[in-house]
């Protein structure tokens, strides 16, 4: 075992610089007992990574190397990482977070995602050294959060289902989605066209509403039973009146009209949740709780997946091959900059992965 001193990545180290990549050289924190060291083989382009090197949500740590949707081999590992856990040589995947405070509540009781202390793998709110993302060489990480993906599953499509997979089942696995559950998937892109494979998968009845009928075929070979243009059928809402127990909207954004709508199809106790950040020009859902109340319907969030949900969600995918749609480039920077760019157009169907890290960091 080698243990890494430097490692390579691209990314951004002044925000008015984005969206044109360049390349960065850090060291990696400190190797902890319960750490692992990942030679990177692929990572996807997540929706977040045009956020975050920008400051779109809080001021961004910079230098900053974007990149949570991560697979690769375990060349090194901590004295207290077990082998029954993860050995050498072993494919693992990485998301959203790679460590957490392991002794609260939240972490005691599967729900380390929503830990107070929770480090994400790239993109921290606070200055976090030697802890950058999945456009580099190689990882260190926390091993608990490094997941042994299936066989079945090939390395490039495996690494979106890290974020943006998770991300489309935890509102489903929250609302207990079964067998005959009717769920409806607002929105069939990046994460929508992965909602719809996993409702599937657990049994549902799946509707997918779009604003138009450009996507209707797809939406039905991936598992939909029926769908819904809502700009080619005027009475959409009135239709389905008491149609859904939940609904899912993966739409880019959302407005206080929009949710109105929604719940407006769902059946008492219907769970209404929300993949998505406000409108542009809105600060807040300005809801009527009475609404809610004469329908005792629910509305929720969602944050990825702890670590439980997602060895879950792999077994899941692994077994229904809930694999998603994929474009692959070469790791560099200009594909990283024409990634970003297109990712911002909606230009790509459905999921950016770079691949290639041999050929450009060797």
């Amino acid at each position: 075992m080698t243990e890494i001193t430097k490692i390579q990545g691209i990314g951004f180290t002044k925000s008015e610089n984005y969206p044109n990549a360049e390349k960065i050289e850090y060291t990696p924190a400190p190797l902890k007992p319960t750490d692992v060291d990942i030679k990177i083989l692929a990572c996807g382009v997540c929706g977040a990574d045009t956020h975050f090197p920008r400051g779109d949500f809080f001021p961004p740590q910079l230098p900053i190397i974007p990149g949570h949707e991560i697979v690769g081999i375990v060349i090194n590992k901590g004295s207290e990482v077990n082998d029954n856990d993860i050995k050498i040589g072993d494919r693992v995947g990485i998301g959203a977070q790679c460590d957490s405070c392991g002794h609260c509540y939240r972490c005691e009781n599967n729900h380390e995602v929503n830990c107070k202390k929770s480090v994400l793998t790239y993109g921290n709110f606070h200055k976090i050294d030697g802890r950058q993302g999945g456009y580099a060489s190689h990882i260190r990480i926390n091993h608990k959060f490094a997941f042994q993906i299936p066989d079945n599953i090939p390395t490039n499509v495996a690494a979106p289902l890290f974020c943006g997979g998770m991300t489309s089942l935890s509102p489903l696995l929250i609302t207990n989605v079964g067998k005959g559950t009717e769920v409806a998937i607002v929105g069939i892109g990046g994460i929508g066209h992965m909602s719809i494979m996993f409702a599937k998968a657990l049994g549902a009845n799946v509707t997918a509403i779009s604003s138009s009928n450009s996507k209707k075929e797809l939406a039905l070979k991936l598992g939909a039973t029926r769908f819904i243009s809502t700009k080619d059928d005027p009475d959409y809402l009135t239709k389905n009146e008491d149609a859904f127990d939940v609904i899912v909207h993966t739409g880019s954004f959302v407005n206080t009209k929009t949710v109105t709508e929604l719940i407006s199809m769902l059946r008492p106790e219907g769970n209404l949740q929300l993949i998505t950040g406000l409108s542009s020009g809105e600060e807040a859902l300005n809801l009527n709780p009475f609404m809610l109340c004469a329908n005792n319907s629910k509305i929720g969030g969602i944050y990825s997946g702890s670590p439980s949900k997602i060895k879950f969600m792999l077994k899941l995918a692994s077994e229904h091959e809930v694999f998603p749609m994929i474009e692959c480039l070469d790791i560099n920077e200009e594909n990283i900059t024409e990634a970003l760019v297109r990712i911002e157009k909606s230009d790509v169907k459905f999921r950016f992965v770079l691949t290639g890290y041999d050929k450009y960091f060797n």
